[in-house]
Order: C-alpha cells, then sequence, then structure tokens
C-alpha cells in the first residue's frame, strides 16, 4: 500500500513536470493547490510535505518565483497544521527554498517568517525561532551580502564562528580602520543580552583572531575597548556584581563610545548578576533607561 502511494505521488510529479516544461506554469500551480487542498482534508501530510517541496523547487528552478514562494508558504502551513516535529531535514528543506526565492519576491519574507514561527513548536526557549534555522538563514543571507539580516540572523543562532568572520568581511569591505573594536563590541553585547554567553565568547575568540588588524596583539590588545569586552565576557562568567561594576568604571570612556552600550550593560547586570530592572524614569545603573532589545 505505502509503495502505491509512492509511485501515485511520483505519476503526479510527472505529470506536473510536463507541464512545467511545456511552459504551462498557471496551469501546474493550481495543480499543485487542488492537491494541496485535497490532501489536507485526506491529512495525508507527509506525500503532502514531499508534493509541495517537489513543487517549489521545480517552479523555482524555472524562475516562477510568486508561484514557487507561494507553495512552499504552504509547506509551512502543513508542518504547523501537522503538527510536525522539528529536524535537521525539515531545516534543510527550508533553508534550500529560502535560497531559491529571489529576495525581491515580498512572499519570501512571509515564507520565513511562518517557518520561524514554525520552529519554535518544540523550543520554546527561543522565542524567534530555533537557531539551527537562524543560522542556516544567516548564511544565505551572508552570500547575498545582506549584512544587516545576516547578522540579526547570526545572532539569533548559536554560530559565534561564523557570525565572526562575516563581521570580519563586513569591517574590511564597509568600516573604517579605527571601528575594528566597535564591530565586534556590539556583537558581544547583543549576544549577552539574548542570554548566549557561549556564542559571545566565540564571536570575540574568532574575531579577534581572524581579523588582519587585531590579529595576535592581545590579549592585551592595544585598543581599550577590546580589552574592555575581553574583561567582560571574564567577569560574567564569574558572576560577581562588584567586579562588574569596577570594571564598567575603569572602561568609562571606552563604553561612552556608542550610547547604545550602556543601554546593553544594563540588561547585562540584569541577566548576569541579578541587578533588578530600573523603576520608570530611574536612570538604571549605568544612568540610562532598560534596554528594549
Amino acid at each position: 500500500m505505502a509503495s502505491s502511494k509512492v509511485h501515485g505521488i511520483q505519476r503526479v510529479i510527472s505529470k506536473l513536470a510536463s507541464s512545467i516544461n511545456a511552459g504551462n506554469y498557471y496551469e501546474a500551480h493550481q495543480m499543485y493547490r487542488t492537491l494541496y487542498f485535497r490532501y489536507l482534508g485526506q491529512k495525508k501530510y507527509g506525500d503532502l510535505l514531499d508534493l509541495l517541496f517537489d513543487g517549489a523547487v521545480l517552479l523555482l528552478r524555472h524562475d516562477q518565483q510568486t508561484s514557487g514562494a507561494d507553495l512552499a508558504i504552504l509547506l509551512v502551513d502543513v508542518l504547523i497544521k501537522a503538527e510536525a516535529s522539528i529536524s535537521e531535514d525539515q531545516f534543510n528543506k527550508l533553508s534550500r527554498l529560502f535560497g531559491m526565492i529571489s529576495s525581491d519576491v515580498p512572499e519570501r519574507e512571509t515564507f520565513l517568517a511562518n517557518a520561524l514561527q514554525w520552529s519554535v513548536r518544540e523550543s520554546h526557549e527561543y522565542k524567534s525561532g530555533h537557531p539551527q534555522l537562524h543560522q542556516s538563514i544567516a548564511q544565505i543571507l551572508w552570500k547575498e551580502k545582506n549584512y544587516v539580516l545576516a547578522r540579526y540572523h547570526f545572532l539569533h543562532s548559536t554560530d559565534g564562528f561564523g557570525c565572526a568572520a562575516m563581521l570580519v568581511e563586513l569591517h574590511r569591505q564597509r568600516g573604517y580602520s579605527s571601528e575594528v573594536d566597535l564591530f565586534i563590541a556590539q556583537a558581544v553585547l547583543q549576544y549577552l543580552c539574548l542570554h548566549n554567553k557561549t556564542s559571545a565568547k566565540d564571536v570575540f575568540d574568532s574575531y579577534t583572531t581572524q581579523h588582519p588588524i587585531i590579529k595576535k596583539t592581545g590579549p592585551p590588545y592595544i585598543l581599550p575597548l577590546l580589552n574592555f569586552i575581553w574583561f567582560l565576557l571574564k567577569v560574567v562568567e564569574s558572576g560577581k556584581l562588584a567586579a562588574f561594576t569596577v570594571l564598567c568604571q575603569q572602561y568609562q570612556t571606552s563604553i561612552e563610545r556608542d550610547p547604545s552600550y550602556i543601554e546593553y550593560l544594563d540588561k547585562i547586570a540584569q541577566i548576569f548578576f541579578g541587578v533588578p530592572p530600573p523603576r520608570p524614569r530611574s536612570q538604571g545603573l549605568f544612568g540610562m533607561c532598560k534596554m528594549q532589545f
């Protein structure tokens, strides 16, 4: 029985592929949507996921971007309705489809948002989506030179090494030499604000090792801000509030280079040192209101 179902689906895919090869893209897309509703009603989720994935790939290969993205969105819809468990195989398929959808197609954003929402299903500690999916998306966006979005997804992954490599490339292509420490400092602080000590350390160690301007110069480093971040990672690991407070006082000049650093440090104080959130209109531990991150 199972074998006949597989052969049946293959025949449908073959017929649909023939329509696509003949250039009947609209007809093929409508056939896929018809099968979507039919299989969904019968709760044939496994067969339907295979059908939609193969269909989306076929359409996207023929540059039918809107139709292919539509099937990709339907695929995520099935994952949600079927309450499908997260798996590396599904992440790989979702990442492949994301990479095939053109960046200028509006449906791409919808597809990604829905996919990330589904990926939270069995990992509620990751409110913005599963780190593994974020990592795959970050790699794709990095290849597209979309550094802003790639950076966001790296920060929500656990790939500090990949994030560091991207930041090195970004700084060398678009940054000033005087900003070499700023690029990594913000990334470390944001990782810490996301409760991710491991990736914060990974991104710092990798960046300072890989970047040709910094390489083999520390610790201690020539640039004070790098020394502050290096010490901060040590103090966060210790959990000693007194050491954290003294460290921030000693490097106040470096911290004041970017107003956002004070906000990040207020958040870090709350997360790792048990400092209560500042009350409304309070100036907080570092003289500013609580950061919204």
